[in-house]
């Protein structure tokens, strides 16, 4: 199978680029080709919440993607990253069920997190409450409801379906071991934790990137791939530090900070912040503008003033398309507040000229470029699938036809991305060795990506979002 090489990589769910794993292949064979070199491949196993990320098991496809060969056939041309869901699994994996029926003669009842184990008295304090890194207004746990009629307090940080694994057990370090070598064999390059932070808890604390935990937890994973060569990606939302701690460690991190970045460049025409990032970013990241997920906020918390995030945050529902505060409240089912659903071609106002820009840029910025499908056809916000289900992350997530696909493709801004993304991974100056010289005054910001003799220069006006590319011919 491939290993990770330094072209873009396209993230899709298997539903969504086509209706299937079959109609995917197709459709990058037909109008990607060479412009992306990778896939993260959201979860594609059998699942019972959250699209794909409350798992049942790891050893198969869900049926209506499609199988394995399906997925190793995208493995024989492009370089694949799956999830593993390293903090939770699903509460119906046949795990959950057994613990349900047969609680402490359960093999896997230290699988999960008991609060009567957890805590000293069976509940936190409300000290110890407080401090928990929570994603609901209350204490993370779900009512486990046993055969014998008891119930039980199960620590649960997300959906009820995502029931979080105690990652200390021998039992939770067995599976974690079969399950990540099990994907290792079936087309694996990179596998990205995700929820990484989340996994590591402590009574007293946050609960949330425990020292020295989470690198014992890095090292456990990182030990069962080294064998077969692959790559680790943690996955974490927060501030800047926390990826930069992993890029010392040697892990590639996420730019999540880049997307609000760009944006504030792009409304203000002031690049003296964005500069600020990519002359001190890690260099082995992936960088994005757009996931499955929202517009991270918290990302750039002391990478831009809390006054310039704030102003930011509110211009969005200001310049931006379509899309209201209403969408990322409980009204549309969403508990948290640090990202911002909304496609990031439509963030620009459905501006062709300042989306190609914002690719133009991160493509330039140190790393390796990752593209959402929504964001690789400039796609707008899909206000009919998220007012339909009443999930505000639907927003951005529109399911394309292979009829829609060939629609959209032909856009003349979907055309000049596929061109951009071309030159991107097939000249030598963007490599991820290479230099990165960036340059900032009022409006105007140049990009200067060297390596040996090849140079490419990125000349770019952020108020009329005007650009120009020199470099050298090979």
């Amino acid at each position: 199978m491939k290993k990770i090489d330094n072209k873009i990589m396209l993230i899709t769910y298997p539903d969504s680029f086509g209706q299937n794993l079959k109609e995917l292949n197709f459709a990058l064979n037909k109008y990607v080709k060479d412009a992306i070199g990778g896939i993260h491949l959201l979860p594609f196993f059998p699942s019972s919440g959250d699209r794909g990320f409350a798992p049942i098991t790891y050893r198969e496809v869900e049926r209506a993607f499609g199988n394995w060969e399906d997925v190793m056939e995208l493995a024989k041309r492009y370089y694949m990253m799956y999830d593993y869901m390293i903090n939770h699994i699903s509460a119906r994996s046949e795990y959950y069920k057994d613990f349900l029926h047969n609680k402490d003669n359960s093999p896997y009842h230290d699988l999960f997190i008991r609060y009567k184990k957890f805590w000293e008295n069976g509940e936190p304090t409300k000290e110890q409450l407080d401090a928990i890194y929570k994603r609901k207004p209350r204490a993370p746990y779900v009512e486990a409801k046993f055969a014998d009629g008891t119930t039980e307090k199960v620590w649960c940080t997300f959906d009820e379906e995502q029931i979080d694994i105690n990652c200390k057990s021998d039992i939770a370090k067995k599976l974690i071991k079969e399950n990540l070598s099990f994907l290792a064999e079936h087309g694996a390059s990179i596998i990205r934790l995700d929820a990484f932070a989340y996994a590591t808890k402590k009574a007293g604390t946050s609960c949330f990137f425990i020292e020295p935990d989470v690198w014992e937890l890095l090292e456990l994973c990182d030990k069962v791939l080294e064998p077969y060569n692959i790559i680790l990606l943690p996955e974490i939302h927060e501030h800047y530090s926390l990826q930069m701690k992993i890029a010392d460690k040697g892990y590639y991190t996420y730019d999540f900070a880049l997307p609000m970045l760009l944006i504030h460049a792009l409304y203000y025409g002031e690049g003296k912040y964005l500069k600020n990032w990519l002359d001190m970013c890690p260099r082995r990241q992936f960088t994005t503008l757009d996931t499955h997920d929202g517009i991270g906020v918290v990302d750039v918390k002391d990478l831009l003033p809390d006054n310039e995030i704030n102003r930011t945050q509110e211009d969005i529902f200001r310049y931006g398309a379509n899309v209201k505060k209403i969408y990322n409240t409980s009204a549309y089912n969403n508990l948290d507040i640090y990202q911002i659903n909304c496609t990031y071609y439509s963030a620009l106002g459905d501006n062709d000229q300042a989306y190609l820009l914002a690719r133009a840029i991160q493509f330039f910025a140190p790393g390796i470029p990752q593209v959402y499908y929504v964001g690789l056809l400039a796609g707008k916000n899909d206000l009919e699938f998220m007012e339909r289900t009443k999930f505000g992350r639907n927003i951005n997530r529109h399911n394309y036809t292979l009829d829609e696909i060939e629609r959209e493709v032909n856009r003349p801004v979907v055309q000049k991305l596929l061109e951009l993304m071309r030159f991107r991974n097939s000249h030598k100056a963007f490599n991820i060795d290479g230099d990165c010289i960036v340059e900032s005054k009022g409006s105007n910001l140049k990009i200067t990506r060297k390596y040996e003799n090849h140079y490419a220069i990125l000349d770019a006006d952020l108020k009329s979002y005007e650009f120009s590319i020199d470099f050298s011919k090979d």
